[in-house]
């Protein structure tokens, strides 16, 4: 079988959507040997970490066949490159960020799209109004023209269904397996290194995610207030509007020296900030999936996690829920974990036995069933 991909995200981003894009293509290459997996891109661009997933023998990275600027770039993605995938040989065409060429249901092919969220229907304050438009067009078509949709939780098909009429029936829960780096063992050496680097104190709280108000990483800050003045906050991620608030909070309330952002750092160096820190936080108003909540899991440290989407359906027993705006509840469920030590173990024994779920093979099969689910609907 010859599979295309809209490999925009997976050669240009390094955040959710291009990890996906990434960790899809990756597990399917080595689990699925005998296929071809032709990623369609507007340009090529180095990406590290797409690297190691070009090096497998069955997977090749392809631009437009012929010159284009940069507008007409965004015209081939949308029509040409349905036309190039046909030309290829492609008999499926997956979308793996919410989009499909306009035309792919004239293209020939079976097509299936996966949709991670619908959070700006939901929660449309957190977007630009042009922003919501467009996704809205591109996603409600994408869900349309489809022959399979792909959702990577429970509560993200409830949303397809809820606002785009989309059949349960033609709806997949995939969940995204986790990058394996989180849960294996982790040389003492690397410990140190990380631990030198960030200049790590004993006990600190670690988020990871994208600084924005829907992450809610503003409800850390304030429970630092209600807990040991040696308990330090790690915020892992870039600079935005959202991070200069909570600077301005934290400054105004005494916490500066308690709350440290970390941007930039090493991918390889997430498993050791996670596995080193006496709490995990993931206190997001909504999310599609919540992968951050499993990687911390399964590097051993149990997560403070929000009630209200889908985490509960992330992290099963090995995190701890509250309410988005619950101060209190966050402070006392931090101290819980960091003095009571059996409890921790437990938490993330029982979590670790929950995500194995999430595994690079299980992602792989599912996705391989949606696509011959997709072949046989086409006929």
């Amino acid at each position: 079988m010859i599979i295309g991909f809209d490999g925009k995200r997976a050669v240009q981003n390094n955040t959710g959507l291009g990890n996906y894009s990434r960790l899809v293509v990756d597990s399917l290459s080595r689990y699925y040997l005998a296929n071809s997996y032709r990623l369609y891109a507007p340009v090529r661009r180095a990406n590290p970490r797409l690297t190691p997933v070009l090096a497998n023998h069955n997977v090749e990275l392809l631009t437009p066949a012929t010159a284009f600027g940069r507008f007409a770039r965004h015209v081939w993605r949308s029509y040409g490159m349905t036309s190039q995938a046909r030309a290829d040989g492609c008999e499926i065409f997956h979308g793996l960020s919410g989009e499909l060429p306009f035309n792919i249901r004239s293209g020939g092919m079976a097509s299936v799209v996966t949709i991670h969220d619908l959070i700006f229907r939901r929660y449309p304050e957190y977007y630009k109004a042009i922003d919501c438009r467009i996704y809205d067009y591109k996603f409600r078509r994408a869900c349309a023209d489809a022959t399979r949709v792909i959702a990577i939780s429970e509560c993200t098909k409830r949303d397809i269904m809820e606002y785009y009429g989309t059949p349960a029936e033609k709806i997949d829960v995939i969940y995204q397996g986790c990058h394996e780096q989180f849960g294996a063992a982790i040389p003492p050496e690397k410990l140190k290194h990380v631990h030198r680097q960030y200049q790590l104190p004993e006990r600190y709280i670690v988020t990871v995610g994208t600084v924005e108000s829907r992450k809610n990483q503003l409800l850390a800050v304030k429970a630092l207030a209600l807990l040991p003045r040696d308990v330090v906050l790690y915020i892992v991620g870039g600079a935005t509007p959202y991070a200069d608030e909570i600077a301005r909070y934290a400054d105004a309330h005494g916490l500066s020296a308690r709350v440290r952002r970390l941007e930039g750092i090493p991918f390889d160096h997430l498993p050791a900030l996670y596995e080193m820190a006496a709490v995990s936080s993931y206190t997001s108003r909504f999310e599609g999936f919540g992968l951050p909540v499993i990687e911390s899991i399964n590097s051993g440290t149990p997560v403070i996690a929000c009630t209200g989407s889908v985490l509960e359906e992330a992290g099963g027993p090995g995190a701890v829920y509250i309410d988005p705006d619950d101060v209190d509840g966050f402070a006392e469920a931090a101290m819980n974990i960091m003095e009571n030590p059996s409890l921790r173990a437990e938490t993330v024994r029982l979590g670790q036995e929950y995500t194995a779920r999430f595994s690079h093979r299980a992602m792989a099969d599912s996705i391989m069933d949606t696509y011959r689910r997709a072949l046989d609907g086409q006929q």
